[in-house]
Parts: structure tokens; C-alpha cells; sequence
């Protein structure tokens, strides 16, 4: 688990001024907090692929942006990432919550640069988008950095910074709920 709270706090620090996004149960307290705090615009989208478009808008029109997606929804969302935000080298902070991380069979978890034995997909225990979201990634040429839990706040600016730096998406990948 991460605060929210927390986690709001480094979004600020960072000077975000949006964050598109499609509300998932991991990411609900996070939201709850944007809504209310006001200090950055929260925009709900109906497709997680709207997401990467908006922040990407909001870039062009001198802003900085974040996207909050579940990585099913990252998946969904492919081709605005790939078209619009790396395409146009949008420094974009993608929190990407991590939908069937805590059930994923942990062999998976350490050869994530491969994808996984066909067997483990057909498990009914274990979210196939989970076992593809790393690999997936990876093949798209988006880094990422970890938020377990509140000890990884600091991999927040951390990659934004690399966003910045490098002018292209940089992945967050939130294992935990956010309340």
C-alpha cells in the first residue's frame, strides 16, 4: 500500500499541472485527494488511450502532465502512446497501476524481460495482463521505476526528471493500492 496522500505530494513537487486518467480501485484514494485538493486539474477520461492524448495536449499548450492508467488499460492504449506521446517526445510521468502484481508466481516477477511459459497463462489465479505488462514495456522501449510503497516516493521525481531529461514517457509502475 502508498499513501495517496504522499503520493500527491510528489506529484505537486514535480509541478504537474493535470493528470489524465481513468479511475481503477488501486487508484481511487489518489483520485478522491486530486478531486479535492485542487491544486492540479484531475480529467477522467473513457479510454485510458484518451489519456496519453490529453497529457499530451496539455504539453503542447506548456504544461506538464501526468497519466494514471491500471497497466490493462495501458495495454488498451498502445497506439496514442506510441503515435502521440513518444512520437512527439512528450516528457510525460505515466503512473501505471499494476492490476495482478501480487498474484503473479514470483519466477515470473524475476525473468520479467521474457514473457512467461504459455501454461502460466491459462491459470486461473494469475491476470495475463499482469504477466505481459513488463515485457510489454520493455518491447515498447518505455522505462519504468517501481512504487511498492511509501519508501519509493522518491522514484516519483526520479521519473519525472528522467521524463524531462530524456523528453519521452517514463513509466511508474504502482504494485500496491494508493489510499
Amino acid at each position: 500500500m502508498v499513501s495517496a496522500r504522499l503520493v500527491l505530494r510528489e506529484l505537486k513537487g514535480c509541478g504537474l499541472g493535470c493528470v489524465a486518467g481513468l479511475p481503477d480501485n488501486s487508484s481511487a484514494g489518489l483520485i478522491a485527494l486530486l478531486r479535492r485538493d485542487g491544486a492540479m486539474r484531475f480529467v477522467e477520461v473513457t479510454r485510458e488511450g484518451e489519456a496519453f492524448a490529453l497529457a499530451s495536449g496539455f504539453w503542447i499548450g506548456g504544461g506538464s502532465a501526468a497519466v494514471l492508467v491500471q497497466n490493462t488499460g495501458l495495454l488498451e492504449s498502445g497506439d496514442s502512446l506510441r503515435g502521440t506521446a513518444q512520437r512527439m517526445r512528450v516528457p510525460l510521468l505515466c503512473l501505471i497501476t499494476y492490476r495482478g502484481y501480487a498474484k503473479m508466481p514470483r519466477p515470473v516477477i524475476r525473468a520479467a524481460s521474457k514473457l512467461p511459459d504459455a501454461d502460466v497463462f491459462s491459470e486461473a489465479a494469475v491476470d495475463s495482463a499482469a504477466l505481459i505488462t513488463e515485457p510489454t514495456l520493455q518491447a515498447w522501449g518505455l522505462p519504468f521505476e517501481w512504487l511498492h510503497s511509501d519508501a519509493d516516493l522518491s522514484n516519483i521525481p526520479k521519473a519525472f526528471a528522467r521524463a524531462r531529461r530524456d523528453s519521452r514517457p517514463v513509466a511508474l509502475l504502482v504494485t500496491g493500492d494508493m489510499c
